[in-house]
């Protein structure tokens, strides 16, 4: 069992008044972890040290923070095992999907903002004046359990490259992956003060937010969590850049190829157990063509099966713990009683799987947009079909949505440019389309505001200075 102390000013302290915590594996519902949760006091000494710390490092070179990227980088593949066995751990993702995506996640980052680090105009002349760009100050970084390298390092990355320095509230259910990334840092010669991790809960993130000390605030995590964390931050009129839920659908348009659209968009569900804010629970299909939609779906969920995360194989693993077990459940069962119909999965746990925090794989068909399942955010493996007349009706039920992080199409190309304009959401994948490290990630209306990655990335961290008449 390992426990995680707060990482300040280039030292492992212990917290000064912090409350106790601890985190349980989901596969067993064992404890696998302990933590103490930051007081103010320890918010209070991480700010100061960023602070103390920022005159200088904001001083450096483009090439010397370069320089502590790719020492960064190096340090950070060493312990690419170690990563995905404290996601495996503490998050419940299987083995291979824990390596070879979540902690990969990170490379991809590092990558990104290296090459994004290059392309940055730190200076533009117009005449007599110049545009100039400098980092904002001391950043509070505040990230989630469900892709906790992936978010760590898309804030810890830019921010270094844009010269700030940062205090990273994680997530108190994957404590040991930050803990290890400020091992990295630490090798990786990055100055005292300018990373600072502090372990805790949202009352602790929402302290940070609040801090005066601090310039900008990232966070990723549910919106009503953002709400909280802008509410903290706006008495000091902050920068806050938030990416927040979604309800992404997966519009199939009587173009695609039907099985390949809908095996695709059940197994991006399913992966990491549903728990992604990319995932397009929402799958809408052509009235015409429902019923074979319905048999595919019902084919491509039957055939997931939940495993031990431990365990070799392609299976998905648990829910990361018991409230958000709890939340899918509720869901499931609002769905039952609002009229949908069950074809696969359920309420309880699946058979052979009752320790732990394994859902059943589910898939409702009969699902109309005024459902509650069809308007709150699952965050578990479940799938619902819902039909369309026509194509006016599928941008509306897509569009009609509290949130806009992405949409998925399927169809042939003329008819996905003629779509792709009027979903409103930030990321659009087209046939298969994927996430990329080197474009911006964002979303529109409750799934929050700015945009992290790469070049957006690493402008999320830099004021804009106006220089008139410097000749």
């Amino acid at each position: 069992m390992r426990s995680t102390p707060h990482f300040i000013d280039g030292h492992w302290v212990e917290s000064l008044g912090g409350r106790p915590a601890q985190v349980r594996d989901p596969a067993t519902g064992e404890v696998c972890a302990q933590l103490t949760l930051g007081s103010p006091a320890d918010i209070d000494r991480a700010v100061a040290a960023a602070r103390r710390a920022f005159e200088g490092f904001s001083r450096t070179s483009v090439a010397e923070r370069a320089a502590l990227l790719e020492a960064i980088l190096a340090r950070y593949e060493a312990r690419l095992d170690a990563f995905a066995a404290a996601m495996t751990r503490e998050v419940g993702c299987p083995a291979s999907m824990a390596r070879d995506a979540q902690a990969m996640s990170g490379v991809d980052h590092l990558r990104a903002t290296l090459r994004a680090l290059g392309e940055v105009a730190w200076e533009e002349r117009r005449g007599r004046h110049a545009i100039l760009r400098e980092p904002i100050g001391v950043a509070a970084l505040i990230t989630p359990w469900n892709w906790p390298m992936n978010q760590i390092v898309a804030k810890v990355a830019p921010a270094l490259a844009a010269g700030c320095t940062m205090v990273l509230k994680p997530s108190e259910e994957a404590p040991s992956c930050a803990a290890l990334f400020a091992e990295v840092m630490a090798e990786a010669g990055v100055p005292a003060g300018v990373f600072n991790l502090v372990q805790g809960d949202g009352v602790t993130g929402e302290a940070l937010a609040a801090h005066p000390q601090v310039d900008v605030v990232s966070f990723t995590g549910s919106t009503r969590a953002g709400i909280a964390v802008a509410q903290a931050a706006a008495p000091t009129v902050k920068r806050v850049h938030q990416e927040l839920g979604g309800k992404a659908p997966a519009l199939v348009l009587p173009s695609a190829d039907l099985e390949a659209a809908i095996r695709a968009t059940v197994g991006s569900v399913a992966f990491n157990s549903g728990q992604s804010c990319l995932a397009p629970t929402r799958l809408l299909v052509p009235a015409a063509q429902q019923e074979a939609a319905v048999a595919i779906a019902r084919q491509a969920m039957t055939a997931i099966r939940p495993g031990d995360p431990r365990e070799p194989g392609d299976h998905i693993g648990p829910l990361v713990n018991l409230a958000q077990w709890q939340r899918v459940q509720r869901l499931i069962a609002s769905a039952i009683a609002e009229g949908a119909t069950l074809e696969v999965g359920g309420l309880g746990h699946p058979e052979g799987f009752e320790r732990g925090f394994y859902v059943r794989p589910t898939f409702f068909s009969g699902v109309t947009p005024d459902m509650t399942i069809a308007r709150e955010e699952i965050f578990g493996p479940v799938v619902t079909v819902i039909a369309y007349a026509d194509e006016e009706e599928a941008v509306h039920i897509a569009n009609d949505t509290d949130y806009g992080l992405s949409a998925v199409v399927f169809g042939a190309a003329e008819e996905t440019r003629r779509l792709v304009p009027r979903l409103r959401a930030g990321m659009i994948y087209v046939n298969g389309g994927v996430p990329d490290a080197d474009m911006p990630f964002g979303g529109y209306k409750r799934s929050g505001n700015g945009r992290e990655y790469g070049a957006h990335g690493i402008a999320e961290y830099l004021e804009v200075k106006s220089v008139l008449g410097c000749g």
